[in-house]
């Protein structure tokens, strides 16, 4: 068992009474040091105060919820690798996805026994921090279609103390359901509250030693069984009787004499909400089961994809440096780095984006020559915007007393991903025979600066940079400028637009991290 005295757990519900009962079912597996809080913001003020080794949480809450809990816990480098299970009665697929893609570690489905809680904590205590990749449509991409799993039969337990009416009704259901039957309330509550708990319980109401009613009170006391739906079936038909019965949870009444073609439909329906709850929590396992399979696939995929062709860059770039080749020969290898880098670009939006937007990305800085990357993406551009007969320059600011190199700290691709973004966009947006200049100033941070001639229109100044937006051009996908800000971000830097209308320029500039520990000096 991995729950021990020592192990840490936070329990999450704005309802007190629940947090009692989940925690009161822990300590029955052996739990000692139990937080309860109200909210998730109550919760995460806790989990930067003290250690934890698992959360517990209710979706829906007041102040903030269970997902945007998880999403917070997810995006906090200190604590995204604990484990999250999810409390919820939530039927909505696409907020199911969202709660996976957001990494969650396990559902727990409501209502629930003491044994699925035991579970599923057990379960999550094992897991290990994944990220989940984004999915083309929220809930309802088909590789998010869970598996449907063989139905597991539910079982009935009729209780009554005569045994001609356990014969009775044990025959009107022994073809659909399996049926348990109890002929007094001590021997239906020892049922009720063990492992093999039933689904529905027929309960009796007059009956010697303990009647229904004692039997319905204790059943709602104890955490194994007081989840499991009651029909009192009994002779008592006065209002009283019907009133006492809903105050301990009866969910129907049926009268004796039995009329199977009362008490039949009313079975089978409850019996559906039963199996439409075994399902959800099957759907769910799947959910996510399909999702980390999926996660396994496309991270192997992208990995595989991403190295190589970094390696095909890079020999490309040597080759064209490579004095024994002639204009013609530089020119198609330039155009085989266009291709390659815009490859590129696409695996780090289609992956490292969704990582940055859901805070999951982590970044592994390594120091990057960025004039580099600058002059060899202005070189492409130069080819491809040809026919505008644009003049690209890139201008090295290189002022430092040592005249060191200047070399920022982040990701190289990134790098390559974003500043193809800017520069492309500055020659999209600049008029024919115009000039697009981009500075690098040895500061710090280092700053890049990506000048055009042409006005950004006044309408998407404020917005910019955010996703989706774009102006003036049939094929624009709004992703350009948004994916070059999140790919700032990641590495830590910033970036900004400045636009003059008496100058007619726009100016954006990249601030990016500079590393220190450089010895390599600028030629000359």
């Amino acid at each position: 068992m991995l729950i021990t005295k020592h192990t840490n757990l936070l329990v999450v519900d704005d309802k007190q009474p629940m947090r009692t009962v989940i925690s009161s079912q822990l300590r029955a597996f052996g739990a000692v040091k139990i937080a309860q809080v109200a909210n998730g913001r109550e919760a995460l003020i806790l989990l930067k105060n003290q250690p934890f080794d698992i959360i517990l949480s209710d979706w829906n809450m007041p102040v903030m919820d269970g997902l945007e809990l998880l999403k917070a816990v997810r995006a906090d480098k200190m604590l995204c690798h604990l484990p999250f299970v999810m409390i919820t009665a939530e039927t909505e697929r696409g907020r199911i996805a969202e709660a996976i893609i957001s990494g969650v570690s396990d559902f727990l489905v409501k209502p629930y026994n003491a044994k699925t809680l035991l579970k599923r904590v057990e379960k999550a205590l094992s897991w290990k921090p994944r990220n989940i990749s984004a999915m083309p449509s929220v809930g309802t991409s088909s590789s998010m279609e869970p598996e449907r799993k063989e139905p597991i039969q539910p079982t009935i337990l009729i209780v009554d103390d005569i045994p001609d009416n356990l014969q009775l009704l044990a025959d009107l259901f022994k073809d659909e359901y399996r049926v348990r039957v109890a002929h007094n309330g001590k021997k239906a509550l020892d049922i009720c509250t063990s492992e093999n708990a039933p689904d529905l319980v027929l309960l009796d109401i007059m009956m010697p030693d303990m009647d229904g009613f004692e039997v319905a009170k204790r059943m709602r006391e104890h955490p194994e069984s007081e989840h499991i739906p009651v029909i009192f079936v009994t002779a008592m038909t006065d209002n009283d009787t019907r009133l006492k019965g809903l105050e301990l949870g009866a969910v129907d009444f049926v009268t004796k004499p039995i009329d199977p073609d009362v008490l039949i439909p009313r079975v089978r329906n409850f019996m559906r909400y039963v199996e439409l709850h075994k399902q959800l929590q099957d759907d769910y396992d799947s959910m996510l089961d399909n999702a980390r399979l999926r996660e396994d696939v496309e991270h192997i995929t992208r990995h595989d994809l991403k190295n190589p062709l970094s390696g095909v860059i890079g020999l490309i770039q040597s080759l064209a440096e490579d004095e024994s080749m002639n204009r013609k020969q530089i020119d198609q290898l330039r155009l085989a780095e266009e291709t390659a880098l815009e490859a590129l670009n696409i695996i780090n939006l289609s992956s490292e984006l969704y990582k940055i937007e859901t805070g999951r990305f982590k970044l592994d800085a390594q120091p990057i020559i960025i004039g580099d990357i600058l002059r060899r993406i202005a070189e492409i551009c130069r080819s491809t915007f040809n026919g505008k007969h644009i003049t690209i320059s890139v201008a090295t600011d290189v002022t430092s007393v040592n005249r060191e190199i200047p070399h920022s700290l982040g990701d190289a691709m990134f790098c390559y991903s974003l500043f193809q973004n800017l520069i492309k966009n500055a020659c999209e947006a600049a008029p024919e025979n115009s000039r697009v200049v981009v500075t690098l100033i040895d500061s710090d941070p280092l700053e890049i600066t990506i000048q055009n001639n042409g006005v950004v229109p006044a309408p998407i100044r404020e917005h910019f940079f955010d996703k989706f937006v774009t102006h003036g051009k049939s094929s624009g996908t709004g992703l350009g400028t948004y994916s070059a800000k999140l790919l700032t971000e990641a590495q830590n830097g910033s970036i900004s637009l400045d636009v003059s209308d008496e100058k007619n320029l726009s100016t954006v500039t990249v601030r990016l991290p500079r590393h220190r520990e450089i010895s390599t000096k600028a030629a000359g």
